[in-house]
């Protein structure tokens, strides 16, 4: 009987301790699953197809500049395969702002000004991207947070961003993931 409780408390103990090794996700990371359980919609994006001048800490789009950290190996992957890339965000912006404004006179004035895209210009920007692996679902499909702070603004700017790769195994590391992956999810936090 002595033995038999005793196992009892054990089982139970140990049911306790388990259970608490789950990882609780921050308040940050709890948005970001919500985020995708209602908002996600899957789109293929372009990759760019203009002139890419990578330096020490920045890469050149045509004439985007772009400033990275040196020894973030996974921005910089992303950033040279061209999935990321200022024209795109400056394009995002604009949609977004056609898509959500309902001032029909913010919209008239928009389309009355010689270069509409200039009001969204990306440029001269700092960018970070983070992994999300909580929110991965599949070897085939890594998620991201894409982090842009533009130095004239106060805020930064963050996105989701979700990368497809068909031919992607297990345990595949990042640098040959990007290689063959797609852009397939861009959304602004």
């Amino acid at each position: 009987m002595k033995l038999q409780f005793s196992l009892i408390l054990y089982l139970l103990f140990s049911a306790v301790a388990f259970g608490q090794k789950k990882e609780v996700l921050s308040s940050k990371d709890q948005h970001a699953v919500e985020h995708f359980k209602t908002e996600y919609k899957k789109k293929n994006y372009k990759k760019f197809e203009g002139k890419t001048v990578p330096t020490a800490n920045q890469i050149l789009f045509d004439d985007k500049l772009v400033f990275i950290d040196k020894s973030d190996k996974m921005t910089a992957s992303v950033m040279l395969q061209g999935l990321i890339y200022p024209q795109l965000l400056t394009d995002y912006q604009m949609q977004k702002f056609l898509d959500e404004t309902t001032d029909r006179t913010q919209k008239r004035f928009l389309k009355l000004q010689k270069d509409p895209k200039a009001s969204f210009d990306v440029n001269n920007i700092l960018v970070k991207i983070t992994e999300l692996p909580f929110l991965n679902p599949t070897d085939k499909v890594r998620r991201f947070r894409l982090t842009t702070k533009n130095k004239n603004l106060p805020n930064s700017i963050n996105y989701f961003i979700e990368l497809t790769n068909s031919k992607a195994v297990k345990n595949m590391n990042f640098e040959e993931f990007v290689k063959d992956a797609k852009l397939t999810y861009l959304d602004q936090e």
